[in-house]
């Protein structure tokens, strides 16, 4: 039977890719659309195409039942294996199920599966004892060839940044070595401003809150960026005020708008808001709210018969209600992913809708169009930084700081995210990650660079002193001595140089390089010329004229151990680049 819907053009290029990649390979892959781009399309029409078994797989049963009815519409039938809707088939070519129902009853699905596909997969962690990996790792034991598609978008998670490793377009994803990630492939990616430009989702206006704002950045934040409910709690019952402020002007400029939805920090704060807003045409959805109760609140909503519906962290994903035409962020998030998610909620077309209104109450400067970086914010001062590598010439997107000029005067990427052909000639056309770093790691025995974080050395394989022991077995002595590095200042006279490493607490340590004498010209160029401007433009400098003339692009390094010679303190070791228990310098 010929199919009920159309498939626009990206959606067609998106199954092309998918059917392309699993001809050449079993490695997985994640296809990257905007929320409202009809990702439930792509997956029918692939599910359709498809010869053999298929499991599609999603965490809420609003997204099992779309993606099902999407497939139904075809003129097919398909199962659905989700405890929420009160169905277990799993005898169909093409079964849609819930991650949560397939983990508990996982001896249902012993049969062989061809392909497996994970909608909003960004949800897929690295952990093997996770759902997801569970579920993988049994459909592989009966199939090894197991082809296994992501869709997404937002292909990001908090404390891993990226979720998979290659993208077509020719780069890495990630600058840390070997980190595990639950995909191989970005396979097809599709950028929001594409789908607001071409008519496919309704622009979004993001506007300053002209109210006061809540300031989140004096609250401690856990290894994800994100904050404790009870210090959030804490902050927001000393702005009641605030909170009651926002809400008028919320309820003033919702006048115009159709739908309103409101995404609150806490439950406590959420039942706060819900009490200012006018009670007959309010809804309050949280985590605890009777299943019943919440199908009723949102069906209500979506037919209109109320205009605002406040949540917490509870209609993200699986939410569709296209008259949503105003986003109110009270919430504090680092996540990329989530804010793109709440934003998502209100880009939906409908008819005689022109914009949605987006007000972020919570200052959390997230970028909604340029969210490239992928990895976790290193604080909140930084931004997407563009950074040129010296060796391949590929533009990374690096977290990072610029002066007025524009200029990067730091960043935080440590190796470049191009991909080259491979250089061995019996491997034509494989593709290998750039090997230039920005940040590294000297190996002592060969002298190879690695990653900052790395136990041995990828080339040699012998182990890596590790920065921590050093400043241990360092402080133990006591004829040594350890500052933390806060700057350097130079002094050159004819071809000596002299450097002095200024402590946080007025210590000082000084070294000398003569440069007419090549070892130890060469000493400097290692240490200090490679990482010169933050590694993007290594120099070889040959005179002391050449280093005084660019001092203030010269790295420092964070710790600095000295040995006492009797008469004078002589400089044994410069850290750079640490990472470790050991605070650095005017850290807290």
């Amino acid at each position: 039977m010929s199919a009920v819907f159309t498939l626009r053009p990206y959606q067609q290029e998106a199954v092309d890719a998918t059917l392309n990649h699993f001809r050449k390979s079993d490695e997985s892959a994640v296809i990257v659309l905007p929320t409202g781009a009809g990702k439930s399309l792509v997956i029918a029409e692939l599910a359709r195409l498809a010869r053999r078994r298929i499991l599609v797989l999603t965490h809420v049963k609003e997204l099992v039942e779309q993606n099902h009815a999407k497939y139904e519409s075809y003129g097919l039938t398909g199962g659905i294996f989700s405890a929420g809707l009160r169905r277990k088939e799993n005898r169909h070519q093409v079964t849609f199920a819930s991650v949560q129902s397939v983990s508990a009853n996982l001896d249902q699905f012993r049969d062989e599966y061809s392909l497996l596909i994970i909608d909003e997969c960004h949800r897929v962690s690295g952990e093997d004892t996770s759902q997801y990996q569970v579920i993988i790792e049994q459909l592989k034991q009966q199939n090894d060839s197991l082809k296994v598609l992501g869709l997404t978008a937002t292909p990001y998670r908090l404390a891993m940044g990226w979720i998979y490793r290659y993208h077509y377009r020719g780069f890495v994803r990630g600058s840390v070595d070997e980190q595990h990630k639950p995909f191989q492939h970005c396979i097809y990616e599709l950028p929001l401003s594409y789908m607001i430009n071409r008519g496919y989702l309704t622009r979004p206006e993001l506007v300053n809150a002209a109210v006061a704002q809540y300031d989140f950045s004096a609250l401690p934040q856990d290894r994800f960026g994100e904050y404790a409910e009870n210090d959030v709690n804490q902050l927001l019952s000393k702005h009641k005020r605030v909170t009651r402020a926002i809400t008028e002007q919320v309820i003033e400029l919702a006048a115009q708008r159709k739908g309103v939805m409101v995404f609150a920090a806490t439950v406590e704060h959420a039942r706060e808001i819900t009490g200012y807003l006018p009670e007959d045409q309010t809804a309050l959805v949280i985590g605890a709210t009777d299943l019943k109760d919440r199908d009723l609140m949102i069906q209500r909503f979506k037919q209109r018969q109320l205009k605002y519906l406040v949540n917490v962290s509870v209609l993200t994903t699986g939410f569709d209600a296209p008259h949503v035409d105003f986003i109110a962020i009270l919430r504090p998030t680092q996540s990329v992913s989530l804010y793109q998610q709440i934003v998502g909620r209100g880009l939906r077309l409908d008819e005689g809708k022109r914009d949605c209104l987006v007000i972020d109450y919570a200052g959390n400067h997230v970028n909604l169009h340029h969210p490239e970086v992928g990895e976790p914010r290193p604080n909140p001062d930084s931004e997407p930084v563009q950074v040129f590598c010296p060796g391949c010439g590929f533009a990374n997107i690096f977290w990072g700081k610029t002066d007025e000029d524009g200029h990067v005067i730091e960043h935080y990427g440590r190796r470049c995210q191009g991909l080259l052909e491979a250089a061995a000639v019996d491997e034509p056309g494989r593709l290998q990650q750039c090997d230039y770093r920005f940040r590294f790691k000297e190996c002592p025995y060969c002298g190879g660079e690695n990653d900052i974080a790395a136990r041995n050395c990828h080339q040699c394989d012998k182990a890596i002193i590790d920065p921590d022991d050093q400043l241990r077995n360092a402080l133990k002595l006591k004829d040594a001595m350890v500052i933390r590095c806060a700057g350097i200042t130079l002094d050159g006279a004819g071809s000596r140089l002299k450097i002095t490493y200024h402590g946080e607490d007025g210590e000082e340590l000084s070294e000398s390089f003569e440069f007419n004498k090549p070892a130890q010209r060469n000493v400097f160029n290692k240490l200090f010329g490679r990482r010169f401007d933050n590694g993007q433009a290594p120099r070889q400098f040959s005179t002391v004229a050449q280093v005084i003339e660019v001092e203030a692009w010269l790295p420092a390094p964070d710790f600095v151990v000295a040995r006492n010679q009797k008469h004078y303190w002589q400089v044994q070791e410069r850290i750079f680049d640490y990472q470790g228990n050991y605070r650095k310098a005017y850290q807290a």
